[in-house]
């Protein structure tokens, strides 16, 4: 409640207005529609798409799969911004995020379908593709629901609900597709219910339509959905590089952990897979966690730089801690502090970007070259680790290095003066 005073008559009367709120049930049904769209696209990416590419191409699988992340990696970067600059400027009786969220996530269904039914590499590489830019363009034109309808007094819960939601599926979906019996069902069991959860969101969805007439799309506009003036928008770009560097520290280690456990603790392949398995588990739970609580909290407090500070530094704890282990418990350790840093940056994240947006008539756009930030480390950090390890197994190194990067992520929270 905000208090006002008016006046009428010559006596002045002080009483209360309510803030405005997000539509009913919004934060239910997007943080439901999230967790169905980002089940769906990293179910594939941290267990299924291996297993699918072993059963078709096993001579080969560790290479072919590379290609296949990769590629997928590099259209996924340019699909977000792009995706969400034409749900900008989309002009339809069915508004202008609800036909790209509906038509990303069916289109989505058609790029895992391929994939489950594949018999060749290639087919697998254009199904990926596929669902790459398909599931960008439903999440592009998602997220920008919340600039569209969320007022700031609740943007922290709303981010912790999507920032739970990003994680959750880890926990819930991977499991699931694990034991399903068969490739198909693999993959079209969270496609089918992403759609489900989208269309449960999309269909009350107070999409307002635009009238406004834009320019003709054209080269320009497709280079300039790419960017933001970062010198321009100053509050924009220092939190761009804050979310790159934390999201650096915490997406590549992970990939490693499997060949740090054999390497420097002798485990057994099949030890260190089962290992891994439990450690990326126990990180997500304790992420998810600081997600729900941080977001609450951040509103509680109307503050969101505290814990921008926070994750970096308790995440660079968390990797030092990782690389000094000298025994497994204390790698459990390590990831429980990650997943803390993690979850406390989710829980914060969706609010400061939207809350440094130059345009909010650009909002999808301009969040989807925001989302760079995050697909860009995906692409970085094996050629960075490539270029530490060169051969060797100095893990240790590599996770030191990582650690300093997500640390550098607190020097760049103070410039974002936007934000409290």
């Amino acid at each position: 409640m905000v208090n006002a005073e008016i006046t009428e008559g010559g006596e002045g009367r002080t009483f209360d207005i309510p803030q405005p709120k997000a539509p009913r049930g919004f934060i239910t049904k997007i943080a439901t529609a999230q967790f169905g769209v980002v089940g769906a696209l990293y179910t594939p990416i941290l267990v299924t798409l291996a297993l699918r590419i072993a059963q078709v191409d096993p001579d080969n699988e560790a290479g072919s799969l590379s290609i296949v992340l990769a590629t997928g990696a590099l259209f996924a970067l340019f699909a977000n911004p792009l995706f969400g600059r034409l749900s900008d400027r989309t002009r339809s009786r069915f508004g202008r995020r609800r036909p790209w969220m509906v038509g990303g996530v069916v289109a989505g269904l058609i790029g895992l379908t391929l994939i489950a039914f594949a018999q060749t590499i290639p087919i697998i590489l254009i199904g990926w593709v596929i669902t790459q830019c398909a599931y960008n363009a439903c999440l592009s034109s998602m997220q920008a629901t919340v600039a569209d309808l969320v007022p700031s007094n609740q943007l922290g819960k709303v981010s912790g609900a999507i920032g739970f939601a990003q994680t959750a599926p880890a926990i819930v979906c991977i499991p699931i597709a694990t034991l399903m019996p068969g490739a198909q069902l693999k993959f079209l069991l969270p496609a089918l219910f992403a759609v489900a959860a989208v269309a449960f969101f999309a269909i009350s969805l107070p999409d307002r339509q635009v009238s406004e007439q834009r320019d003709r799309f054209s080269i320009k506009e497709f280079i300039g959905s790419l960017w933001t003036n970062p010198v321009e928008h100053r509050d924009f770009g220092w939190a761009w590089i804050c979310r790159f560097l934390v999201s650096f520290g915490a997406m590549a280690p992970p990939a490693y952990l499997f060949y740090y456990l054999t390497a420097d603790f002798g485990l057994s392949e099949d030890d260190a897979v089962s290992q891994v398995t439990l450690l990326i588990m126990v990180s997500y739970v304790v992420m998810a966690g600081a997600a729900l609580v941080g977001g609450w909290l951040s509103d509680r407090i109307a503050a969101r730089k505290p814990f921008l500070i926070a994750s970096s530094l308790v995440q660079f704890v968390g990797l030092v801690v990782l690389a000094a282990a000298p025994d497994l418990w204390t790698i459990m350790l390590s990831q429980v502090l990650v997943g803390i840093g993690g979850g406390i940056f989710f829980a914060v994240d969706m609010a400061v970007m939207t809350e440094v947006l130059p345009n909010k008539a650009d909002a999808a756009k301009d969040l989807g070259v925001m989302n760079i930030a995050v697909v860009l480390p995906q692409v970085l950090a094996p050629t960075v680790a490539v270029f530490i390890l060169g051969g060797t197994d100095n893990y240790v190194l590599f996770f030191v290095v990582t650690a300093v990067v997500s640390l550098c992520g607190t020097f760049t929270v103070p410039r974002i003066r936007g934000i409290r």
